[in-house]
């Protein structure tokens, strides 16, 4: 991770110095002038408020108590770390009336040269006669100061517990525009703060929120899917109401990029095997393509930036690169780096590119295919590695599994079948009841065009995924039979029926994922046809499970069915239980664990040598 300050003048990065883990803040003339460990804490983000305190934000899992409909939950918490020897300090530590840690972050605001943070926080029914208790666990918005730890209720949350409410914050600090969220029907208002209705609408499945304060004062940008088409809509609307307008027509535009200052959208993100950032002003976007032409040949990612826009960091990657993260400053036509996410050699990372090709059915598609270096391109043995979601989609960049694979002498490939995003609403509603239908033959189909052209060989394949990518490995033994020599699920689902009857349970029937899961995977008996767990039996390759005991999005138990009922079967069966660990396999150690885990069992049944 890294992030720049907003006068450019200092840089926090996350890394690995003298093989422990850091945060580390260095000023322009690379002196450093904080360095303290992090350890093992789960971090999800670091950012800057002001020059002199950072934001961290970190994830931990807690278990519930009688009352709850789960077991567990993945809460987050913010971290306040000063440069002037003040002690660190979480956000609502010493608040006895808010619980659950931090319930959404909403950015930081300088006011009379303080800077304050603003919160979701859960707070607690009752009083200090009584009591506390937890009622309602909607969020309320909280304004905290960022150098006292002194917060306010800025915004209340509504009695309802069918009605999600967020906040738009503008630039003094004061609530813009207010969003409530129906589940019951999907209606949805966005109001300014004296309950006045700006715009309404419905979106059935949730698609819509709060983007930014317009270009223009007295708008604001909300996005949200049509209801006809499913396509996203990005529109600029008049706080004073009337008909808003469509921005970034005709774009894949699926991230807004914000002043810090002022909150305005000053951008977006298109998009697209190579996403390209596109900056609304003239002078923003020149700086932006100089910076790509900077490093021609590789990819490009912009990661931050200072209020004036002339100090970036970039993360580039490319053919013979690894990830490395770079402080580019435009007055001098200068780039340093910062740091690299792996120590490897150029020669010794393996090539990617996009390969296209055509399902059963004639669905154009593509998958990510990266090759092993120092080694031919003919007849390879395989890992094929769909990706999680399934709304999600790989790219063509450095994957550090991938990667794993390549080095010992594996093609990889990534398929981005049907229901994948990021390629248009029609492709991703493609895969809309085809769990262990066409969008597990999607994945097949990639294999047999690898195999027709030479590239890899059809007798050793092995599949292997994580979460959505888990259960398409199981299902590409038990399901479909004849193709993989081994099966690789990482905290995969195998009872679909279960995971559609925990979600629902946990969600305390939440209407809007109701509607989600019946269009995107089906509901009724129909659940058990496609649920690996079921066809044990019929499994013809060994299978690896691996699973974080504190998994909150699939839970443990769905390996642990599935290695029960392999065993039972009589088939070739190893669970790896990772302790401590969640769904995104956020501990470095653990990682590692299933990494080694995966490789050795994959060399074991699939060999590199014929």
């Amino acid at each position: 991770m890294a992030a720049i300050s907003p006068s450019g003048e200092r840089v926090a990065i996350v890394g690995v110095v003298a093989e422990a883990r850091r945060l580390i803040v260095a000023d322009k003339n690379n002196q450093t002038l904080l360095a303290i460990p992090v350890g093992t804490h789960k971090l999800r983000d670091v950012s800057w408020a002001g020059e002199d305190r950072l934001l961290l934000e970190t994830g931990f899992t807690v278990n519930l108590g009688p009352g709850f409909t789960a077991a567990q939950a993945e809460l987050s918490q913010m971290t306040v770390v000063s440069l002037n020897s003040d002690p660190v300090w979480n956000v609502f530590q010493k608040a006895r009336t808010i619980t659950g840690g931090v319930r959404g972050y909403y950015g930081a605001i300088e006011k009379e040269g303080q800077w304050y943070g603003y919160f979701g926080g859960i707070t607690l029914d009752g009083n200090q006669r009584d009591g506390f208790h937890l009622g309602n666990t909607a969020p309320e918005l909280y304004e905290v100061n960022l150098e006292t730890g002194k917060f306010d209720r800025i915004a209340r949350r509504l009695d309802s517990l069918e009605i999600h409410r967020r906040w738009l914050i503008d630039e003094r600090g004061t609530v813009a525009a207010t969003l409530d969220f129906s589940s019951r029907q999907g209606d949805w208002q966005i109001k300014t703060p004296d309950n006045h209705t700006v715009v309404s609408g419905r979106a059935p499945f949730g698609n819509v929120g709060l983007a930014a304060l317009g270009s223009t004062p007295g708008t604001l940008i909300y996005w949200v899917a049509d209801e006809e088409t499913g396509d996203p809509r990005w529109i600029e609307q008049p706080l004073a109401g009337g008909q808003g307008k469509e921005i970034a027509t005709g774009e894949q535009a699926h991230w807004r990029l914000t002043d810090r200052r002022t909150r305005r959208i000053i951008g977006h993100v298109v998009d697209g095997d190579v996403p390209m950032v596109r900056f609304h002003d003239a002078r923003r976007e020149k700086v932006m393509e100089a910076t790509r032409k900077a490093f021609p040949g590789n990819r490009v990612d912009l990661i931050d930036w200072n209020d004036a826009f002339d100090r970036l960091i970039v993360l580039t990657e490319g053919t013979g690169e690894p990830p490395t993260w770079w402080i580019v400053d435009i007055k001098s036509g200068s780039a340093k780096v910062l740091g690299v996410s792996y120590t490897l050699e150029p020669e010794d990372v393996g090539p990617v590119r996009m390969f296209p090709y055509k399902a059963g059915d004639g669905l154009e598609m593509a998958g990510v295919l990266t090759l092993p270096p120092h080694r031919e391109a003919k007849a390879l043995p395989v890992v094929v590695l769909p990706h999680g979601g399934p709304a999600a989609r790989d790219y063509p960049v450095f994957n550090w599994w991938a990667q794993a694979f390549a080095s010992r002498g594996y093609a990889v490939f990534q398929p981005n079948f049907r229901g994948s995003t990021g390629l248009g609403p029609d492709f991703e509603r493609a895969g809309h009841g085809e769990w262990g239908r066409k969008m597990q033959t999607d994945i097949s189909d990639g294999l047999a065009e690898l195999v027709r052209q030479g590239l890899v060989d059809p007798k050793r394949a092995c599949i292997m995924g994580a979460s959505y990518g888990g259960y398409a490995a199981l299902a590409g033994v038990t399901l479909q039979q004849g193709l993989y020599r081994c099966a690789v699920s990482v905290a995969g689902v195998s009872d679909v029926k279960r995971m559609y009857i925990t979600d629902v349970r946990e969600s305390a029937n939440d209407r809007t994922l109701v509607r989600s899961l019946k269009a995107e995977v089906g509901s009724g008996r129909d659940l058990h046809a496609v649920s690996p767990v079921r066809f044990a039996e019929r499994a013809d390759a060994p299978v690896l499970l691996v699973h974080g005991k504190d998994d909150t999005v699939v839970l443990y138990e769905q390996s642990v069915a599935m290695h029960r009922a392999l065993q039972k079967a009589g088939k070739p069966v190893d669970l790896v239980t990772l302790k401590g660990e969640d769904h995104w396999l956020s501990r470095s150690e653990t990682r590692l664990a299933m990494l080694k885990a995966a490789v050795e069992f994959v060399e074991r049944h699939n060999p590199t040598a014929p």
